[in-house]
């Protein structure tokens, strides 16, 4: 995985094949299949250098189709559904070894003025106050091998471990400071497919808080189903920023889990939901 801002910014410089067709590198990894954030983030890429720039990108809705092969490249088609006046659409199929792994719909607005209200930021520990999760054995990132290097966390608790206040409305809750670990240019696409690539990494946890569980717990089979990114406002990857997670419901061995995006002065500024895969595990039949 990329260990710092020029290596994720390699990682998400993607090759021009022919008209709307880019390809992919994967960063090496100890992980069994490719980080879904990754995909994420090369897709978006991919959709925004078929776009003109006057229109900038508010949303993103995809699906996780297949495990992606991290030996493999990743080729991105892009479909432009529309160019309109105010939006413009793009549609893009992640392909691995010709069969599909991820879809991603984008959509992107010339910006203009219009009402403003938002939701209140929490009251939280600052990320210089809040606890460093590489210091300790965590459900955020397990023991510290260098693999997330590139993403800076401050951890300031769920609902699983006390470190914050009891909701009885919100049972799933985790919250957390983020930032690229090191400075971005100023190009604003780098700093949303980086905040892109960094949207995946910890929601998962939220869901297993209500149930005494931890990432990693060998009971529980997790993945990615699907993933959404709501761009409210431009703000920086590379500045401390709070990721407000609830997961409202599990049912069917499927999770749901939504994020608040907070930068330092309160301002929200991005809305994250994902569904994943959460399979209860027989541990007697995983050893046989």
């Amino acid at each position: 995985m990329p260990r710092n801002a020029a290596e994720l910014i390699a990682l998400l410089d993607l090759e021009t094949i022919d008209d709307n067709l880019f390809r992919g590198a994967v960063a090496p990894t100890g992980l069994p299949r490719v980080f879904g954030g990754q995909v994420a983030a090369q897709a978006l890429v991919a959709a925004t250098r078929t776009v003109d720039p006057a229109y900038v990108v508010h949303s993103l809705h995809s699906y996780f189709l297949q495990p992606g092969d991290t030996a493999a490249p990743i080729i991105y088609d892009v479909e432009n559904l529309r160019d309109g006046r105010s939006f413009a659409t793009r549609r893009v199929l992640a392909r691995q070894h010709g069969r599909p792994i991820f879809a991603l719909t984008a959509n992107y607005q010339r910006p203009e003025e219009g009402f403003e209200h938002q939701d209140a930021m929490p009251q939280v520990p600052a990320p210089e106050d809040a606890l460093d999760p590489r210091q300790f054995q965590s459900e955020l990132t397990g023991p510290h091998t260098g693999e997330w290097d590139v993403a800076e966390i401050r951890y300031v608790g769920s609902s699983a471990d006390g470190l914050i206040a009891p909701d009885p409305e919100h049972p799933g809750r985790q919250r957390c400071w983020l930032r690229i670990s090191s400075a971005l240019p100023e190009d604003p696409l780098q700093h949303a497919a980086a905040f892109t690539y960094l949207s995946d990494l910890t929601l998962q946890a939220a869901t297993l808080a209500p149930h005494g569980l931890r990432m990693g717990d060998p009971g529980v089979m997790m993945a990615s189903l699907d993933h959404a990114v709501w761009f409210h406002r431009p703000f920086r990857a590379d500045e401390w920023w709070l990721y407000d997670q609830v997961s409202p419901v599990t049912v069917g061995a499927r999770g749901l889990v939504t994020g608040n995006v907070f930068t330092r002065d309160g301002v929200l500024v991005a809305t994250v939901a994902q569904e994943l895969l959460l399979r209860r595990l027989d541990p007697a039949r995983r050893r046989s």
